[in-house]
């Protein structure tokens, strides 16, 4: 912690990588902001390696400089934050796209009592010029959604850089992300932890550099997009997977007695065998939403979930290589039955519908079976060392 934590009210924090052109416009209008308000603060610029002149002018107009060596928007953000003496935190962007003139609002929702207030462009509105067409009316509006669909999240404008926080509350969500994803690991960590989060209108102006942005719309909208996949074992494994597994499930008890015919089509034993390798699929799919979700837990990514606790403590490695076993052993019976039905053939030609519908069922138990097996030692490494009640 800093040595001179929250012996202040706020922190203005500013990331800033070459920002010599607008910084000085942003760090006049956030000290007059604090100066007219008699709020107890500083401003900090937390400075990612600029070679431009950037860390003098911010001195030159008494702000605190963090060096941070380590490159990336995350980085410089979280660097910033550790070093804030501020009680609440407001960061924004150093190109003159956010006024730090009006954070009147922002102060008012934290001395509420809210951890994170998240600013919205789309409600306060965005300048000519200001975001570009991908960005406005696909990236961050699809991002959105997803966010607030994955992780049931209040904010309906996920990436807006200015946003005020409790520094106690977003340090105790152990950020890790080092890239422009920070934003969204911020919002997505304190919803899971169940922060106390509100938004309120902002405006966003088009930037004053006359250099393009850090930010690149491909790269990072899918640095974004991967982010929230990970962080939702349910969206990218779980409902998947269960969706895969019952249609196979599905798919072999209908085709199970005959082939079925739906007007002119006819789905018969070939349909049956994909059935089969879609059960053996989404159980694979399954199994890692599974594993992902004990690991991501066990290292501090992912809060725990009082289902899976209750679920680990209900199938023990040992009651799970039972079943494994179990089933293993039923599907290995029903492939060495069918190999008797072959033999009493004399090992010729044998029917092709009938014999299908009993191997393919068989083996399919028989690798879920396998899969109980060793996806059970896997979970189990991976909780090596974690003390159980």
């Amino acid at each position: 912690m800093a040595s001179g934590a929250n012996s202040l009210e706020l922190t203005i924090l500013m990331p800033c990588l070459n920002e010599a052109e607008t910084l000085e416009r942003c760090i006049v209008k956030a000290t007059r902001y604090l100066a007219e308000s008699g709020i107890a603060g500083e401003v900090v610029i937390a400075d990612n390696g600029s070679t431009d002149g950037s860390q003098a002018i911010a001195q030159r107009l008494g702000s605190r400089v963090v060096d941070v060596p380590v490159r990336g928007y995350g980085a410089a953000l979280g660097a910033g934050i550790q070093a804030a003496y501020g009680r609440y935190v407001i960061m924004g962007d150093s190109d003159d796209s956010y006024d730090f003139s009006k954070l009147d609002l922002f102060v008012a929702k934290l001395r509420e009592g809210y951890d994170l207030v998240m600013g919205n462009r789309f409600l306060g509105g965005i300048g000519d010029g200001a975001m570009p067409f991908l960005h406005r009316y696909l990236g961050n509006p699809v991002l959105t959604f997803i966010g607030r669909l994955f992780f049931k999240c209040p904010a309906r404008d996920f990436h807006c850089g200015l946003r005020g926080f409790s520094r106690d509350s977003i340090l105790a969500l152990g950020l890790r992300t080092t890239g422009m994803e920070f934003a969204s690991e911020m919002v997505v960590k304190a919803s899971l932890n169940k922060l106390k989060i509100t938004e309120i209108p902002t405006t966003l102006d088009k930037d004053g550099r006359s250099r393009p942005p850090h930010l690149r719309t491909w790269r990072d909208g899918w640095r974004h997009l991967r982010f929230l996949l990970m962080y939702s074992p349910r969206w990218l494994f779980l409902y998947p997977g269960a969706l895969v597994f019952f249609a196979g499930i599905a798919g072999m008890l209908w085709l199970f007695p005959s082939a079925q015919t739906v007007g002119d089509v006819t789905f018969g034993i070939h349909t049956f065998v994909l059935s089969g390798f879609a059960v053996i699929l989404g159980f694979n799919i399954l199994l890692f939403s599974v594993l992902s979700k004990h690991s991501s837990v066990i290292h501090g990514l992912l809060p725990p979930a009082k289902m899976m606790q209750s679920a680990m403590q209900l199938f023990t490695l040992e009651r799970l290589l039972i079943l494994g076993i179990l089933l293993a052993v039923v599907g290995a019976w029903g492939i060495f039955d069918s190999f008797e039905y072959w033999q009493q053939s004399d090992f010729g030609n044998l029917d092709y519908e009938i014999t299908m519908r009993k191997i393919v069922p068989s083996a399919v138990i028989l690798v879920v079976g396998i899969q109980t097996v060793f996806g059970s030692f896997l979970a189990d490494i991976i909780g090596l060392g974690v003390r159980r009640n």
